[in-house]
C-alpha cells in the first residue's frame, strides 16, 4: 500500500458491514494480524477508534469486502501518516467528557454504539468507540447507557487524579446532544419507559446530586465524540480531528 491513493475518510459512510457479506478472504490470519496493528494504532489515532471497531468484529471469518474496508483504513492512514496528539499546557485542570450514542446504528444485530472522550485541561486523555451489551428501545436509552458509560470513566479518572494530589474541586462537565437523556437525568419522577435502565438513572443522577458532575448540553455540530460513533465524511472527520487535538506532524505551518 506504499503507492496507494490517500482517502480522506476511514470508512464510506454508505456502506454497511454484514457477518456474511459475499465471498470468503481466503488468508484470514492475514487479516487478523492486520487488524491487531490497527487497533494498536488507535491509541494515538482516536479518529479510526469506530472503523477499527467494525472490521475488528469479522476476525473469525473476514469476507473480501471486510479486507477491502481494512484497505480503504491504510489509505485513510496515507493521507497523513504523521498524525498524533498534541499535549500542550492550556492552563487549567478542568476534567470535561463528550459522550455520544449511535442508536441501533449495528445492522447485523442492532445494537447502538457508545462514543466518548475526556479531557483534561482541553487535552485528550481517554476515549472509546464500543458497541452496547444491550439492544436499546429508543436513542433516549441509548445516549442515557452512553452517560453512564462516561460517568464511570469520569469518576475513575477524578480518583486517580486526586492520589496524585493534581485535581481541584471543580465538578466535572458532562456534555450530550440528546435533551431527552439530560432530562432523564435531572428529573426525580421515573416514567414507565426508564424503568429498564433504572440503575443507570440512579448512578448518574447520584453524581449530579452530588455535585461530582453537571450535565451541559451541545450541539450536534460541536458533538466531539461524533467521530467515535459513525462513519463521518471527510470534512467533519478534519474539523473533529482539529477540536480533539490530533494534528499531522508533517503539515506545513
Amino acid at each position: 500500500m506504499l503507492d496507494c491513493k490517500p482517502i480522506d475518510s476511514p470508512m464510506d459512510p454508505n456502506q454497511k458491514l454484514m457477518a456474511d457479506q459475499g465471498e470468503l478472504f481466503t488468508d484470514p490470519e492475514r487479516y487478523r494480524r492486520l487488524v491487531g496493528k490497527l487497533i494498536y494504532l488507535t491509541i494515538t489515532r482516536p479518529d479510526l477508534s469506530f472503523a477499527v471497531g467494525i472490521v475488528s468484529q469479522f476476525m473469525q471469518a473476514p469476507h473480501i469486502d471486510h479486507w477491502n474496508a481494512v484497505l480503504r483504513i491504510l489509505r485513510y492512514i496515507k493521507k497523513a501518516p504523521g498524525q498524533g496528539l498534541l499535549y500542550e499546557d492550556k492552563g487549567d485542570s478542568q476534567i470535561s467528557g463528550y459522550c455520544d450514542a449511535d442508536w441501533a446504528g449495528c445492522p447485523i444485530d442492532r445494537r447502538s454504539t457508545t462514543g466518548y472522550c475526556v479531557f483534561l485541561g482541553g487535552n485528550l486523555i481517554s476515549w472509546k468507540s464500543k458497541k452496547q451489551n444491550v439492544v436499546a428501545r429508543s436513542s433516549a436509552e441509548a445516549e442515557y447507557r452512553a452517560m453512564a458509560l462516561i460517568t464511570c470513566e469520569l469518576m475513575c479518572i477524578k480518583q486517580l487524579l486526586q492520589e496524585l494530589k493534581f485535581c481541584e474541586g471543580h465538578p466535572m462537565k458532562l456534555y450530550c446532544d440528546n435533551q431527552a437523556a439530560l432530562h432523564i437525568a435531572s428529573n426525580p419522577v421515573f416514567h414507565e419507559r426508564t424503568k429498564h435502565i433504572e440503575v443507570d438513572c440512579h448512578f448518574v443522577r447520584e453524581k449530579l446530586l452530588s455535585k461530582e458532575i453537571v450535565t451541559k448540553f451541545v450541539t450536534s455540530n460541536e458533538q466531539l465524540a461524533d467521530v467515535m460513533t459513525k462513519s463521518l465524511r471527510g470534512p467533519r472527520i478534519q474539523f473533529l480531528c482539529s477540536k480533539l487535538g490530533a494534528y499531522n506532524l508533517y503539515a506545513s505551518a
